[in-house]
């Protein structure tokens, strides 16, 4: 992968200054991940900011997982964020786990008791809601918290041993809880949780809590730039409390930079669960997610997503990227790439009653509209042929110029057909058109006798295969469905997916496997779906229509 982040910006330059000062030697950086969810796109800057900037100065980058949270966590997380990481072109350093540390953990919140730093206490959640105070006024010291050395010492390793029920106690920092930051008021350092954790099973019955334990496996992996978003700002005074008080020799230093948050687009882990939870997509790579992995599968690119995060840059100020520049960048990887090729999604029969029957010719179209250098195939026609619903207008409306009643146009790769005739179903719907062909008119013939306004796409009847078609828009409909005040189940669109039946031309789908990408004509850019086609039945991804009105 090439460096992403060459382009200056405030933590380049930090890490900059850090390097000609001699502070560091050698630049190390972790993309650190909660495996309880899928990674989304926002996961993705944090990704290509950390390994590039660690690439860019011949550093280091660990993926580790924050796994201090056995309750939701699962193997399939873990799993599901390497084959993402990977995916996404970069290459880590070693693939770490907080739950390594766990042993190292407990001995710095023991140190912290022994210094007088850390107490037990018994307060309920509510009791302790109601003693850390609020913005305005400042916090209660917790009944407990002037519990002697060896007490707290004796109540923690009892915790440790599996004594008391989850809830029933809890270890907290004991810092000051008068400060204007809320975090400081005695935060919560370790609790008690009764459940089997995925990496070190049943040892441990009490966990370290993020903001402890985060810091920590930082400093214990020797991280020098410790990269984090905005919401952790408030959090940093406790970041460098902990390292400190711990005595640990190395010292990260945590600098924040704003979020990923787009148009129409949920960037949370937990609201993206509860679309799965809840039925509202088909699991969390359904291709209307904003997961890496729904990405993948809709037929997103590496590329695309790497050019995108680049674009947007590194800010302190949160702001909303448009979701579509993000289809702009995919367009622009996938038009040398995706090799061009006729599909007719809505299909409506036309017999060209005058060509003869049972005869096939091969006609030539190209491979690509805007490069030549990828060559042109030999596709199959016959008498009968499928065109787009939409390309016919019995009664056409004005400056419409495809087929109608008594209009010419010309088929794609082929002749001018002109239409004759319109068969209808007892309800009265267009179900079959007839026209007749001029044999003078094929294309590459060199005819010159007339011009037509329109040339349309087509698939040949006899031979082309029948596929499904599944056309997204956004899932969310709010533009900013992050806003309070709004639940965002309440913006999910009705008319996010819709799935159409239609046909493809045989030629280019002999070898095709699945996330293989293709232009079909004028409807767009689409992938071979990866979880619902099978040998029997070809399902595609609409990835992306071919234009937009946004401009870079």
């Amino acid at each position: 992968m090439s460096a992403e982040n060459t382009s200056s910006n405030f933590i380049r330059n930090i890490i900059v200054s850090d390097l000609e000062s001699g502070k560091h030697k050698e630049i190390i950086t972790r993309f650190p991940p909660e495996p309880n969810g899928y990674l989304h796109v926002g996961h993705a800057k944090s990704i290509l900011l950390n390994f590039g900037l660690a690439e860019e100065f011949n550093g280091k980058t660990n993926l580790r997982f924050d796994d201090t949270n056995p309750v939701k966590e699962d193997t399939e997380y873990v799993q599901s964020i390497e084959a993402d990481v990977k995916w996404l072109g970069v290459t880590w350093d070693k693939v770490l786990f907080a739950s390594d540390y766990f042993d190292e953990m407990y001995n710095c919140a023991v140190k912290l008791i022994q210094k007088g730093k850390a107490y037990v206490c018994d307060l309920t959640p509510d009791e302790m809601k109601e003693y850390r105070g609020s913005l305005t006024e400042p916090g209660k010291p917790s009944p407990y918290r002037d519990r002697s050395v060896s007490e707290n010492l004796d109540l923690f390793e009892r915790m440790k041993n599996g004594e008391f029920k989850d809830g029933e106690k809890v270890l907290r920092a004991k810092i000051d809880m008068s400060s204007p930051n809320m975090n400081m008021r005695d935060p919560i350092i370790y609790r008690i949780a009764h459940a089997e954790h995925h990496n070190t099973g049943n040892k441990w019955c009490i966990y370290p809590m993020y903001d402890f334990a985060h810091p920590l496996e930082d400093a214990i992996e020797g991280i020098t730039h410790s990269i984090c978003t905005l919401e952790f700002e408030a959090h940093r005074p406790l970041y460098d409390w902990v390292v400190e008080e711990c005595e640990m020799t190395c010292k990260p230093r945590q600098i924040e930079f704003a979020r990923l948050n787009m148009t129409n687009t949920v960037m949370s882990k937990r609201k993206l669960k509860l679309l799965v939870d809840e039925g509202v997509v088909d699991g969390w790579d359904d291709p209307r997610m904003p997961t890496i992995a729904g990405l993948r599968r809709r037929g997103y690119t590496p590329e695309a997503i790497r050019n995108f995060c680049r674009e947007i840059g590194v800010a302190k100020a949160d702001s909303t990227v448009d979701s579509q520049m993000l289809d702009y960048f995919l367009r622009e990887d996938l038009q040398p790439k995706a090799p061009l090729t006729m599909a007719v999604l809505r299909p409506l029969k036309v017999v060209i009653t005058n060509y003869p029957e049972n005869q096939t010719e091969m006609v030539e179209v190209e491979n690509n509209a805007k490069d030549e250098s990828q060559g042109t195939r030999m596709i199959p026609f016959s008498r009968e042929i499928y065109i787009e619903q939409e390309d016919f207008m019995e009664v056409p409306i004005k400056k419409y110029f495809r087929l109608f009643p008594g209009n010419e146009v010309r088929l794609k790769g082929a002749y001018f057909i002109t239409c004759t005739d319109v068969i209808k179903d007892e309800a009265g719907h267009v179900i079959e058109v007839h026209c007749t062909y001029d044999p003078e008119t094929k294309s590459g013939s060199g005819f010159t006798g007339r011009k037509v306004k329109s040339t349309i796409h087509w698939v040949d009847a006899a031979s082309a295969l029948p596929a499904e078609f599944r056309l997204f828009e956004p899932l969310i409909l709010d533009d900013a469905p992050e806003n309070e005040g709004k639940h965002f189940l309440e913006q999910i669109n009705p008319n996010s997916l819709e799935i159409l039946q239609g046909f493809i031309e045989n030629v280019a789908f002999k070898s095709a496997k699945p996330l293989d990408k293709f232009q079909f004509v004028r409807n767009g850019f689409f992938t071979v779906d990866s979880k619902y086609t099978t040998d029997e039945k070809l399902v595609f991804n609409r990835i992306v229509a071919l234009k937009s009105s946004f401009k870079l």
